[in-house]
């Protein structure tokens, strides 16, 4: 099983939206579904921030990274990725 794990950077302080990790995002989210299929976990977890006030209220200097993590990686490590989309926001 999959879970979406969202990160909103700050362009001003990561640049290249790839290092954005959970340690310097602004902001993390979990989307609480679970999901079998990485396509269905990465349009979940944009509907979920775009659901979200913290989504509805994106600055232009903001990127948005939805990691889709094995269910049981938030107890280990995030190295267990199952699949990464990178999406800029305006």
């Amino acid at each position: 099983m999959l879970t979406a794990l969202i990160l909103v950077c700050s362009l001003a302080s990561v640049p290249n939206l790839a290092a954005c990790t959970e340690e310097n995002a602004r902001v993390v989210l979990r989307d609480p579904e679970t999901f079998t299929v990485p396509t269905t976990c990465l349009m979940h977890g944009q509907a979920y921030l775009a659901e979200s006030a913290i989504g509805r209220e994106l600055g232009e200097n903001e990127a948005v990274k939805v990691l889709c993590l094995r269910s049981r990686a938030f107890t280990t490590n995030s190295e267990t990725k199952a699949s990464t989309a990178l999406a800029h926001l305006p």
